[in-house]
């Protein structure tokens, strides 16, 4: 470090003893092709999650499944003590009976009416009665039906079935817990895993500017390119996303824009709740990079040294993407090609300063160079 400040900010005598200009490397911008990710933190949950809930009250008799399962539509889950619900169905199966038997019995009656009416044996009223009578019995057996069918629900939901294919979550009872309809907890969820949605946020500036170059967000989501999502454990997921939905809503308390890709999952290494990365690439034609050690920041802006045709440094605001590969800035304003910037020794040189420009060759050689002086003069026995 010594070596480069030595270098590039102390000056060299010339003949007469003149003082020399000091020595910086120097770069000619030039335009060329980039590819950049940018990563984004990610929250993962299933396209379905569904919350299991005991429809009846009971104690369970029996659980299907284990935490993390896999399951299918319709798999059954949980087994809640069916004794009561069996009698409930019988009663219901009896009282349709009795209704039954009581309209057969009303219609013999009915027919009987209707002889001794046709005599005029009876009166209007008491056929009129034994009609009414009959319908009353198929009301009665009507309600009795139905009350059947609830009672056959009732008892059907003491198998609970999963809703969806999907993955088992917490299961917080065991055999004997006690469940029903007024539980805040519920029994498990059941998460469909099939397709993930990842879930990250981008800026309101940075969706501003996507929103502005397609036309609308819409556009946008439809314009970005596969994405990739890289796991907890540092490795890239075996298939891409991509951008599926972006929010019309922004956060206030963090001025973001929530947006969802979608990834495949036909393995189940995904798991609802699970975190990764969003990497999204971005590919830049007639890019003008600058390696980022030519730059400095100030307020969140950045800066270069550009050179005159008089090799004096001025100070030339650009602005930059914020995606990079962490060695160089792609510069949207401020550069063009053909522009010659200071590449080393920024921080040791003021603007108006007139230099002298060197190749980042000639700057390697020279440090390399002073390193093996300071090397040669040092002390035997020194570390």
């Amino acid at each position: 470090m010594g070596c480069t400040l030595l270098l590039s900010s102390c000056g060299q005598k010339k003949e007469g003893g003149q003082e020399a200009a000091p020595e910086f490397a120097v770069e000619t911008v030039k335009t060329t092709e980039a590819n950049l990710t940018n990563s984004y933190p990610a929250t993962l949950k299933g396209q379905e999650v569904s919350e299991i809930s005991a429809k009846v009250s009971g104690h369970i008799v029996k659980v299907y499944v284990k935490e993390g399962a896999s399951v299918r539509r319709g798999q059954p889950l949980f087994a809640i003590d069916p004794v009561q619900y069996q009698n409930a169905v019988k009663q219901a199966e009896a009282a349709v009976k009795v209704a039954q038997t009581g309209i057969a019995t009303q219609k013999l009656t009915l027919e009987n009416k209707k002889m001794l009416h046709d005599k005029q044996i009876i009166s209007d009223y008491d056929y009129q009665l034994a009609q009414n009578q009959l319908a009353t019995l198929e009301a009665q057996l009507l309600q009795a039906q139905a009350a059947l069918s609830s009672a056959r629900d009732q008892l059907s939901f003491c198998t609970v079935t999963s809703p969806a294919d999907g993955v088992i979550g917490e299961i917080p009872f065991r055999v004997g817990s006690l469940v029903g309809p007024s539980l805040p907890t519920p029994l498990t969820t059941v998460a469909n895993t099939s397709t993930m949605f990842a879930y990250f946020s981008m800026t309101e500036k940075q969706l501003l500017s996507l929103s502005r170059e397609h036309g609308s967000k819409d556009a946008a989501a439809q314009a970005f390119p596969n994405v990739q999502l890289k796991l907890a454990d540092g490795s890239i997921y075996d298939y891409q996303g991509s951008i599926q939905a972006i929010s019309g809503i922004i956060q206030a308390n963090t001025g973001s824009v929530q947006i969802r890709a979608d990834f495949k999952n036909p393995q189940n290494i995904l798991r609802s709740g699970g975190t990764a990365t969003v990497v999204i690439p971005t590919h830049v034609s007639n890019a003008i990079a600058v390696p980022q050690k030519a730059t400095w920041a100030v307020q969140d802006k950045h800066f270069v040294y550009v050179l005159d045709k008089d090799n004096v440094a001025n100070t030339t605001e650009i602005t930059v993407m914020p995606e990079h590969d962490g060695t160089s800035f792609i510069v949207t304003s401020g550069l063009k090609a053909g522009d010659r910037i200071v590449t080393e020794g920024v921080a040791k040189l003021n603007n108006g300063t007139k230099i002298t420009p060197i190749t980042p060759a000639q700057s390697a050689a020279k440090q390399k160079k002073a390193q093996q002086h300071m090397a040669e003069k040092k002390m035997p026995g020194q570390d």
